[in-house]
């Protein structure tokens, strides 16, 4: 008698182990945010039970999207492109849809709960030029320095300050040629260009422009600028 129930039992198992599917996350947990294009690489691997019949369908559906994933030949390497903009981070988790011998459908989501992967925010910008070849207006010279921000819809730019670039006294009077034209706080909408404009009263002046901004991925950050005409021929 135990051993008959222990037979049933094994093959109830196998019966079921048979009828089910099994999905692997392989996504990354992070990646560097792309403002480009705003897509990122989704991926995993499923196996699935002798009694799972064809075509079987799987889904991202994290972030209250549903986005089909596409097999390889042998249906067990999934992968899609995730539409992702303006945010820090987005969930994974995949829903699997198939049937029983052609018959019974059957669906689960892997896994349970959602996977967060997270997004970085790109360097912002590190070197700035701005021309003083023309004539200057009310005696100095004014260009932007560009930043771009791609993990908030929107952030600002609370405070910015000029810092001499070294310690010399050539470093620290070019440094006292240079001031910040632009009023703070700037509002700096994603995935968009925001200017913080400065202006020299040298023809040649550099220094360091140090921003501070309420992201948390960014809290703050240095830009060597540099004042100077255009090299001949440009």
């Amino acid at each position: 008698m135990r051993q008959a129930f222990r037979f049933s039992i094994g093959v109830a198992a196998l019966a079921l182990a048979g009828c089910g599917v099994q999905v692997q996350n392989q996504t990354p947990t992070q990646f560097q945010a792309n403002p480009d294009i705003g897509m990122y690489p989704i991926s995993a691997t499923v196996k699935a039970g002798a009694l799972v019949s064809q075509p079987m369908f799987l889904f991202q559906v994290g972030g209250g999207q549903k986005v089909p994933l596409h097999s390889n030949a042998n249906g067990t390497d999934w992968h899609t492109m995730f539409p992702v903009r303006c945010q820090s981070s987005f969930p994974v988790q995949y829903l699997a849809v198939w049937r029983l011998q052609g018959v019974a459908t059957r669906q689960k989501y892997f896994p349970a709960q959602p996977i967060e992967v997270k997004l970085i925010q790109p360097p912002l910008t590190k070197e700035a030029v701005i021309s003083t070849s023309g004539a200057p207006k009310r005696g100095e010279w004014q260009g932007p320095v560009n930043y771009e921000f791609a993990t908030a819809q929107n952030t600002n730019i609370t405070a910015a300050k000029i810092e001499p670039s070294g310690t010399s006294r050539a470093d620290v009077l070019a440094a006292k040629a240079i001031h910040i034209v632009s009023a703070l706080p700037i509002a700096a909408a994603c995935d968009t260009p925001t200017a913080v404009v400065l202006a020299s009263r040298l023809r040649d002046a550099h220094a360091n422009l140090v921003i501070t901004t309420d992201s948390k991925q960014m809290p703050t950050w240095t830009t060597q600028v540099t004042f100077a005409p255009k090299p001949a021929g440009e």
